[in-house]
């Protein structure tokens, strides 16, 4: 055995020794998210700007600039397999399920504040006719987004029906 084969590389040492955790591992999940997201925006010749957070468990990465609804494709479509291939590349790096978040042109933030109102509407109509109020079927981020909304409403609790793409948020009133 040869000396380089009987002592790992500092790089080996260092994924071995101390993997990240928390919030190490979120800045680290938006570092490749960008990475990939330049490489991809330089491929596809598109002009944006990435930006990364990281909000409460989850890293967000948002691409911001003009002309990017290409990327964003009819009602999110292309925005959530660009996030899934995001997310792909980042496990592909870390070895960890990522939840990574990914906004462009801003669609996502504006979605947020239209279910957010969706779901504060729906939950005063259950309030005031007593029945339940079932809507459209919704994508996981979506029916979270509504479900937080009608969770800030006292007298109404929100669950979830059905089967995926047909699975959607049903606002029912507090038994009492």
């Amino acid at each position: 055995m040869t000396e380089t084969d009987a002592s790992p590389s500092t790089a080996d040492t260092a994924d071995t020794a101390a993997p990240l955790s928390g919030q190490e591992l979120l800045v680290r999940e938006g570092d490749i998210a960008g990475d990939y997201l330049e490489r991809l925006l330089d491929i596809a010749d598109v002009d944006g700007d990435i930006d990364m957070d990281v909000e409460g468990e989850r890293a967000v990465v948002a691409i911001v600039g003009d002309g990017l609804d290409a990327l964003v494709g009819q009602h999110g479509q292309v925005l959530e397999a660009v996030q899934e291939l995001t997310r792909l590349a980042v496990v592909r790096e870390t070895g960890v399920r990522s939840r990574l978040m990914l906004d462009i042109g801003g669609w996502r933030a504006a979605r947020k504040e239209e279910l957010t109102e969706i779901g504060t509407r729906a939950a005063q109509r259950s309030l005031e006719s007593k029945e339940p109020v079932k809507l459209a079927p919704m994508t996981p981020f979506e029916r979270k987004v509504v479900h937080d909304a009608v969770a800030a409403v006292d007298g109404v609790r929100s669950e979830s029906e059905g089967v995926e793409p047909e699975r959607r948020v049903v606002v029912v009133p507090d038994a009492g």
